[in-house]
């Protein structure tokens, strides 16, 4: 089942994440039906919200400069503040190379982390 299928958020974000993934330097794919996500080594590192707001996973030096290049907010999930994301602003969601950009680097962040060990079942 392809990343996203229940989806209940606006489709076009849908349409700009699953976009912004296929064009990342990596080989991630959406995963989540219903809560759109990706991960690399057991760790995610970009989701899309009910909302249609799309998060990425920084390095501290990577969020620093994104939170001073865009009017980005916190990441709340649950009631709770999501540390080390941040929150795409729709400018750059409408600037596809750019945003590639972004989540190429939190790909690459996100790959220097020790892999998370797989639960058995």
């Amino acid at each position: 089942m392809p990343g996203g299928s229940d989806y209940q958020g606006p489709a076009d974000a849908l349409a700009r994440y699953a976009a912004v993934v296929d064009a990342g330097g990596g080989d991630t794919v959406v995963k989540g039906a219903k809560n759109p996500y990706t991960s690399r080594n057991g760790h995610m590192f970009s989701f899309l919200d009910a909302d249609g707001t799309m998060a990425l996973r920084l390095s501290d030096e990577h969020q620093a400069e994104f939170l001073d290049s865009y009017d980005s907010g916190p990441v709340v999930s649950y009631g709770s503040v999501m540390r080390g994301y941040v929150s795409v602003p729709d400018s750059l969601l409408n600037s596809p190379d750019e945003l590639t950009s972004w989540f190429d680097k939190s790909y690459d962040w996100i790959g220097t982390l020790e892999p998370k060990p797989t639960k058995k079942k």
